[in-house]
């Protein structure tokens, strides 16, 4: 470790600036934490190795999907650039898992990755206070002191110091990173970059612990050399979804005309619909006519065989690659082995921009020799002929152990050090995103002296991805997935605003335009869940005509709207023919009204579990515990307690080790020694 007065006392280096927040990396993680800062006033620079990767899609042309589309939404409810860039730079949208239940109702977009870059490079260089520059940062400046190390600075390959009062490392897969295509190995980042040498061997003299993880990419192919005839078109969704949220107002004509339909609406509740709908939220107009299609194929035996026969030239299975790879993406000849029973494995063949005939073979990762890839390749259906722009390839990397960092993503033994993204063990743009906005905010937060934004696992799924990392650490790539969301259906994508906005706006990066427009449409919802249960229906022909064409039993008392909604075959814009006040073409209004009516009994369930979660939360456990001399705690409990230094008896339950015994000697002991 060296400091910046010992490093400057050398002829070759020179102070080249001085910043509140350096970030190093530009890709998701680093932009949203960069322009996080910046917006709260701060002077940010933002690190690349090459401006032309800024903001680059390397692994797949889309964004979000399973999970991964909360965390975008979340990202635009808390003010992040993400949403607004692939809303405006997607060629195709679909709404994922329709026939499932809503808790795990996903976007996903696939995005012209080109343009992408283009724009939110464009939005880097126009945000007041960042500067962003081209330049590899191969070192941490910092000195240690009676109350740990203090981080000082940054030093460039090309000899710059650069002063900081807050680091952001946000280095993706580019630590130490490694290219391999069969046989062939050598330094290189995502699509052929330079590596970042140097930076690794830095944070090991930070005392930070590092492994070795692995993620894969799969060939890339022309679109004109396709056979389209034997593959399946999948279309996008024509609903005008977006990842960000716009509250847009109806006009009055289009209000007064619902208001002249209304079937016995009391007169209290017609008012309060008045006062409220010249300001509604409303889904922009977002055409669907020019999305671009995907396509559907299947791998076969042919293709199978190939690989069983070559798996000796496998770097996977022959020792060469070290690192380990992602369980939830695979590469083929990873599913090949692990599966041998399956025939046939789906492919998504997808365009990865309007202006390029590249598209993208999702579902075919691999890191076998270039001639083997080739050779399954012409194996399957549509793709015969298909001519290689890119092969694939495997690249191993360094990241941190991130059980070293804390929920606020600052390192424990690195006062003003944060990281954020796949330098963190996590796979994926999205998650990148949330932890880098994240990290950006608390840096910002920590300038102005202010506590430090911590999301909790009942918050949001960037608070569970956050948690899970910290608390529990991992051993491979982490994805965001439902299931590891405990709440998750009160972490819905359709309500992440009502979730976060407010959160958004208190630290400074939702502006007050859109916070005042999300107000209107947060009332707007409240009032409309309230109108609709206190609306009551009499039985009548033209009622129960209805009920009946939907196959729903007549009514014989009178009931009121919510009730009739909670009817499985009902949806919200079926009511608009009996009642004239019902949003018909808002489908951001009707689908969070039917999910809080509809749901109810599981949400209030839900919301009770969760009052018990926090009471754990709130038994805050002192950073200074000596959990050694707990002597009811079991050995290994007090070592893995010793080690992460949960903040709350919630999250030391959480830790692998830790049983619930020892979660209630905790207890006992916060009870005898108060604070």
């Amino acid at each position: 470790m060296r400091n910046v007065a010992d490093i400057l006392q050398e002829k070759k280096y020179y102070l080249a600036g001085e910043y509140d927040v350096v970030v190093v990396g530009a890709g998701h993680a680093g932009i949203e934490a960069a322009l996080a800062a910046a917006k709260q006033g701060f002077q940010v620079i933002l690190f690349t190795l090459s401006l032309d990767a800024v903001a680059n899609l390397p692994c797949n042309p889309n964004i979000g999907g399973s999970a991964k589309g909360q965390i975008v939404r979340e990202i635009a409810a808390l003010g992040g650039k993400m949403p607004e860039i692939a809303d405006e730079c997607g060629i195709q949208f679909r709404m994922l898992n329709r026939s499932k239940g809503p808790a795990v109702h996903a976007p996903r977009a696939q995005i012209d990755r080109r343009l992408y870059q283009i724009r939110m490079k464009q939005v880097l260089e126009q945000q007041e206070g960042l500067v962003l520059r081209q330049a590899e940062i191969i070192e941490l400046l910092g000195k240690r002191t009676d109350d740990g190390i203090v981080l000082e600075g940054v030093l460039s390959k090309t000899c710059g110091v650069y002063l900081a009062k807050k680091v952001i490392l946000t280095t993706g897969t580019y630590l130490d990173s490694r290219i391999i295509i069969g046989e062939t190995s050598y330094e290189g980042g995502p699509d052929n970059q330079f590596a970042a040498k140097g930076l690794a061997d830095s944070l090991r003299d930070f005392g930070l612990p590092l492994q070795r993880f692995k993620t894969g990419t799969p060939v890339r192919v022309n679109r004109k050399s396709l056979d389209f005839s034997k593959l399946e078109v999948q279309d996008g969704d024509e609903e005008p979804w977006t990842f960000s949220f716009h509250y847009d107002e109806p006009s009055q004509a289009a209000h007064e005309s619902q208001e002249s339909q209304a079937l016995q609406v009391p007169q209290e509740l017609q008012e309060l619909h008045a006062q409220q709908a010249p300001q509604a939220s409303q889904a922009p107009h977002v055409s669907r006519d020019n999305q671009l299609p995907c396509y559907v194929t299947w791998t076969g035996t042919a293709a199978h065989e190939i690989v069983r026969k070559n798996l000796d030239r496998s770097p996977l299975y022959s020792g060469e690659i070290e690192g380990v790879g992602p369980r939830y993406c695979p590469s083929f000849e990873d599913k090949v082995v692990k599966f041998p029973d399956r025939t046939r494995h789906q492919l998504f063949i997808e365009p990865t921009g309007r202006d390029t005939e590249e598209m993208y073979v999702q579902g075919l990762s691999s890191s076998m020799p270039e001639e083997i890839q080739v050779a399954f390749l012409r194996t399957i259906p549509g793709l015969e002929n298909a001519t290689v722009q890119r092969i694939g390839y495997a690249i191993e990397y360094e990241c941190l152990d991130p059980r070293c960092l804390q929920a606020d993503l600052m390192a424990k033994a690195v006062n003003g050090l944060y990281c954020a993204g796949q330098i963190n063990g996590t796979s994926g743009y999205e998650e990148a995103a949330g932890q880098g906005l994240i990290a950006g905010i608390n840096a910002a937060l920590s300038l102005q002296g202010k506590e430090h934004l911590i999301l909790d696992r009942s918050q949001a799924y960037i608070g569970v991805l956050i948690d899970d990392l910290v608390t529990k650490g991992t051993n491979e790539p982490y994805r965001m997935m439902s299931a590891r969301a405990e709440y998750r259906l009160l972490l819905r994508q359709d309500n992440a605003d009502l979730r976060l906005s407010e959160i958004g706006h208190s630290v400074g990066l939702l502006d007050e335009e859109q916070y005042q427009g999300f107000l209107r449409h947060k009332a707007r919802l409240e009032n409309e869940v309230k109108r609709l249960r206190q609306t009551k229906i009499s039985p009548s022909a033209e009622v129960n005509n209805f009920l009946e064409t939907k196959g729903s039993t007549p009514l014989e008392n009178g009931s009121t709207l919510a009730e009739i909604l909670k009817r499985p075959e009902i949806t919200y814009t079926d009511l608009a023919a009996i009642d004239g006040l019902i949003e018909t073409t808002n489908h951001v209004v009707a689908t969070s009204v039917e999910n809080e009516i509809k749901y109810e009994g599981y949400i209030r369930m839900e919301e009770r579990r969760i009052a018990k979660f926090r009471q754990m939360e709130m038994k805050l456990l002192p950073a200074e515990l000596d959990y050694s001399k707990i002597t009811a705690l079991r050995m290994e409990a007090r070592q893995k307690l010793s080690s992460i230094k949960p903040r709350n008896v919630g999250q030391a339950g959480r830790i692998s080790g830790v049983s619930p015994a020892d979660v209630a000697v905790l207890l006992v002991y916060l009870e005898a020694h108060p604070s």
